[in-house]
């Protein structure tokens, strides 16, 4: 998530014009820079990125380099006149106004096989730190509150109590992270998905952060969405985005929540929590990585408490980072196996998942059936509800989908008309199941 990604809208090739972004159009479009001097990232590590990029292109212009790191013109005509007084370039013609066709000189290779030793980032201009920090406290802190019926929306898809609809609500009103538990395939994963969809507002991340001259590449295209903004007069550094939900399940190690890179990938990427700040990250599966848990959760406890985190650079320098993220912990563990008390007095709050009742299973069944345009007869389900009695099983809340989609691909195979039958459900039961023993039923 390793070559760098060419994020997905370019930024133009000339400087928009001068003028404040409305207020209430983009309250948080980091403003667009305009000189070198509004920059916080050195002059010098910005001509070694502009001769990277130059080496890149087949047909340089100042309009193509400054497309690629995302900089206006005129900042990038600075840049790359600097190259071509260092010798490193040439200049082949005149394109326009602060634009030039350039083409690369002995020397300037050299420069660069010289440089891609220490970095080999080339890509948008990286931002500060401090920068980076700022925004993201700033946005995240000023946040709307979710509504009820933003909430409602989100969870629509899913049959919940008003109880359990209240804490969802005021988990991501107030941020604090959410730890569930309960048996599986009762909807812990779907909660906290679903939960990412309530998050109100967009957010600025830049597409990277320069800490004494190493690259964090911050945006991931599998993690984030992008969204058009309402303005062109921004800071292309920054791309606005939905909030991020981010899933790491069993997977995951105590080294991938630091600073990762690699020989080849001189430069950094942001471990999965960083990645996460402005959204929601959701830990599946807790107590199933390939880690201890007691020092995965050990990991969590600072991050969870302070809002900050540590990340350490290949130098053995330590980082501050902000941790403005919903954090869901989900197992189907039991918690007093899995976590201690001072783990769980740093929950901002708790929920159990149990198994659905018999009513609860009946319209999970019944709203999964419409969702799919199938009409349900209601002894039917009846039936179905009654036979999980009979062979003593434990129902799940995912059961009415897998079941419902079951009977549909009987259907298309038999090349009939969608429906549900006593007839499809039990083979549908039996695919799904299998033969009911003592043991599986008890499961």
């Amino acid at each position: 998530m390793s070559t760098v990604e060419n994020p997905p809208p370019p930024a133009p090739a000339a400087d928009p014009a001068p003028g404040p972004v409305p207020a209430e159009q983009e309250p948080f479009a980091p403003p667009f820079p305009g000189q070198l001097d509004e920059l916080d990232t050195s002059f010098g590590f910005l001509t070694g990125l502009a001769l990277r990029a130059v080496s890149l292109e087949t047909d340089c212009t100042t309009a193509t380099v400054a497309n690629r790191l995302r900089l206006g013109l005129v900042i990038t005509d600075q840049l790359l006149e600097q190259l071509y007084r260092d010798r490193f370039v040439e200049k082949k013609g005149v394109v326009g106004l602060h634009n030039h066709r350039y083409a690369m000189l002995d020397r300037g290779w050299n420069e660069v096989a010289r440089i891609n030793e220490f970095c080999n980032y080339v890509g948008p201009a990286p931002v500060s730190l401090q920068a980076y920090t700022e925004m993201i406290v700033l946005q995240v802190r000023n946040r709307p509150v979710v509504t009820q019926k933003a909430l409602n929306r989100a969870l629509a898809h899913l049959v919940l109590s008003a109880e359990v609809k209240q804490i969802l609500g005021m988990v991501i009103t107030s941020g604090r992270s959410l730890f569930l538990n309960g048996p599986a395939g009762n909807g812990k994963t779907a909660i906290a998905t679903a939960l990412a969809n309530a998050l109100p507002g967009d957010i600025w991340i830049p597409y990277a952060i320069e800490v004494d001259g190493q690259i964090i590449r911050v945006f991931d295209s599998h993690n984030h969405v992008c969204v058009k903004p309402k303005t062109d007069d921004y800071d292309k550094r920054w791309v606005k985005i939905r909030p991020p939900l981010v899933v790491v399940g069993g997977e995951l190690t105590i080294e991938t929540l630091d600073l990762l890179s690699s020989p080849h990938q001189r430069y950094y990427e942001a471990p999965l929590q960083m990645k996460a700040n402005g959204g929601l990250l959701l830990v599946d599966d807790l107590g199933r990585q390939r880690c201890s848990y007691k020092e995965l959760l050990n990991r969590w406890i600072i991050p969870l408490e302070g809002r900050v985190d540590y990340l350490t650079l290949s130098t053995g320098k330590k980082i501050q980072v902000p941790f403005e993220q919903t954090v869901i912990f989900a197992t189907n563990l039991d918690p007093a196996d899995i976590a201690d008390d001072a783990f769980m007095r740093r929950m901002g709050y708790r929920m159990e998942v149990v198994a659905p009742t018999p009513t609860v299973y009946a319209e999970i069944f019944m709203a999964y059936a419409q969702s799919r345009g199938l009409e349900v007869d209601p002894h039917v389900l009846g039936r179905l509800v009654e036979r999980y009695a009979r062979e003593n099983r434990i129902p799940k809340a995912c059961e009415p989908r897998d079941l419902i989609e079951r009977c549909i691909d009987l259907c298309k195979f038999r090349r009939e008309p969608l429906r549900i039958t006593d007839e499809t459900l039990n083979i549908a039961w039996t695919s799904y199941f299998g033969a009911a023993t003592s043991a599986t039923a008890r499961r």
